[in-house]
C-alpha cells in the first residue's frame, strides 16, 4: 500500500530526510562503540566513568525534548531543526579535539541536544505531514532503512578506531550531520501549519503537558515503547566490555558482532510492516513484547547455564532488537497520533520518558560491571518481564475504565 504525504507536502522528499535525521540518535551511539574499552585506557579512567559519555548524551537527548518540543509547536520544525543540527556539528568537532574525558562527556552532552532536535522534530513532522493511519506504517518503512545505522555504525567505528584512534568516529559524525543540515537547508518545508502561540508559555506548555500524560493512549504507547529501547540500549551501553574484554572478540570484529546484533533490529521493522497490514498497533505491541521477554529469558538461562560465548550475547542481542523493531515505529505513532496540535509535546514527552529510563538501565550496566555476564543477562530478563506486563496491565485498565 503506497504512502504518501499531504497533498502540500508531495513535492518534498520528506520520507529521506525523515530517515536521514532519525539515523543521527542510532551513529552518534553506535559508531564509537569499539572505542570504548581504549577511552578507559587512554584517559586512564573507570568503565563506569566512560560509560558517562553514553548515559550523559541520553540525559541531555531526553531533557531537551522537554524544551525543542514547545519551540517547534511555537515556531515551527525548521528553524529549531537547524539550530539543532548546528550545534550537533560544533558539538562534534568539540568531541573530536577533547583532551580530557570531561570534556568529551561535555561535548557529548552538547551533541545530544542537537541529535534531540533533529528526531524528535521528525517524529512531529510525521504526524505534521501524513495522515495518522500511515504514521505507524511510514515510520515502520523509515525504520527498516534506519537499522542500517546501527549495523554499518559498529563495523566502520571498529576500523576506523583501528585505524585512525576514537577521534575518527566524532569526525564521521561531524561530516554526516554537516550533510544532513545541507539537505534540510534545501529540501525541507516548514510542516507545523497549526503554530500555537502559547506553546512556550508556562500556562501553554503546563495545559499541553497535562492533556498528553493525562492520556491512557500516551502511556499504553510510550511504556512499551520506552522499555523496548532499554532492552537494547544495555547491550548498546555494555556489549563492547563484554564482547571485547570478557569473552575475547578482536576490537576489530566486535562491530560485525555488534551488527549481527542489530540485523535483529531490520528484521523487526519488517514483521512490524507485515503485521499492521492485517492487525492493529495494539495487537502488534502484544506480539513484540513477547519477543521481549523471551530474549530476557533466553539470555538469564543461556548465562546461567554457563554458555559464555560471543554467540549467545549476539542472539540474545538480535531477539532484543527484533522485539523493539516490532515495538517502537507502533510506539512513536501511536504516541503522537492523538495530539494534533501538540504533535512537538507528545514527541518530546515520549522521547523524555524513553531517555530517562534509558539513563538509569545505562547507569546501572556500568555501576553493576563485574567482568561477568550474570548483571547483562539479569537486567536484560528484568526488562524483558516490565515490557510483557507494561502493555497487558495498562490496555487492562482502559478496559476496566
Amino acid at each position: 500500500m503506497p504512502i504518501s504525504p499531504l497533498p502540500q507536502f508531495a513535492q518534498a522528499p520528506l520520507l529521506l530526510l525523515i530517515t536521514a535525521l532519525m539515523m543521527m540518535q542510532p551513529l552518534s551511539t553506535d559508531l564509537y562503540l569499539a572505542s570504548l574499552p581504549s577511552l578507559v585506557s587512554g584517559f586512564g579512567v573507570p568503565v563506569a566513568t566512560v560509560q558517562l559519555t553514553l548515559s550523559l548524551f541520553v540525559i541531555g537527548f531526553g531533557s531537551a525534548q522537554l524544551i525543542i518540543g514547545p519551540l517547534s509547536d511555537r515556531f515551527g520544525r525548521r528553524p529549531v531543526l537547524l539550530a539543532g543540527l548546528s550545534i550537533y556539528v560544533a558539538a562534534s568537532a568539540l568531541c573530536g579535539l577533547a583532551q580530557s574525558i570531561e570534556l568529551l562527556i561535555m561535548a557529548r552532552f552538547l551533541q545530544a541536544l542537537g541529535c534531540c532536535a533533529a528526531v524528535m522534530i521528525a517524529r512531529a513532522i510525521v504526524r505534521d505531514a501524513y495522515a495518522p493511519e500511515d504514521s505507524a506504517r511510514l515510520l515502520a518503512r523509515a525504520s527498516t532503512w534506519i537499522s542500517l545505522a546501527p549495523i554499518i555504525g559498529p563495523i566502520l567505528g571498529a576500523y576506523l578506531q583501528v585505524a585512525f584512534g576514537w577521534r575518527a568516529a566524532f569526525v564521521a559524525l561531524g561530516i554526516f550531520s554537516a550533510c544532513v543540515m545541507a539537505a534540510c537547508v534545501y529540501a525541507l518545508p516548514e510542516t507545523n501549519q497549526h503554530k500555537n502561540p502559547k506553546a512556550t508559555q508556562i500556562n501553554g506548555i503546563i495545559e499541553n503537558y497535562r492533556l498528553v500524560l493525562g492520556a491512557r493512549e500516551f502511556w499504553l504507547n510510550v511504556m512499551p515503547g520506552a522499555l523496548s529501547y532499554c532492552g537494547i540500549f544495555i547491550f548498546i551501553s555494555g556489549s563492547s566490555f563484554v564482547l571485547i574484554e570478557i569473552l575475547g572478540v578482536p576490537t576489530q570484529w566486535f562491530g560485525y558482532c555488534f551488527g549481527m546484533g542489530v540485523a535483529g533490529y531490520m528484521s523487526g521493522t519488517l514483521v512490524c510492516r507485515r503485521l499492521l497490514k492485517t492487525i492493529s498497533g495494539k495487537q502488534a505491541l502484544r506480539i513484540g513484547t513477547i519477543c521481549s521477554l523471551s530474549a530476557g529469558i533466553f539470555f538469564l538461562i543461556a548465562t546461567l547455564l554457563g554458555w559464555w560465548h560471543w554467540s549467545v550475547v549476539v542472539l540474545a542481542m538480535f531477539l532484543s532488537m527484533a522485539s523493539h523493531g516490532i515495538n517502537f515505529p507502533v510506539s512513536q505513532a501511536g504516541s503522537v497520533a492523538p495530539f494534533a496540535k501538540q504533535a512537538g509535546t507528545a514527541a518530546g514527552l515520549m522521547g523524555a520518558v524513553m531517555m530517562a529510563f534509558a539513563f538509569v538501565s545505562g547507569s546501572i550496566v556500568g555501576a553493576t560491571h563485574n567482568g561477568t555476564l550474570y548483571p547483562l543477562a539479569i537486567i536484560s530478563a528484568v526488562l524483558g518481564a516490565l515490557n510483557f506486563l507494561s502493555v497487558r496491565l495498562i490496555d487492562r485498565g482502559s478496559v476496566t475504565q
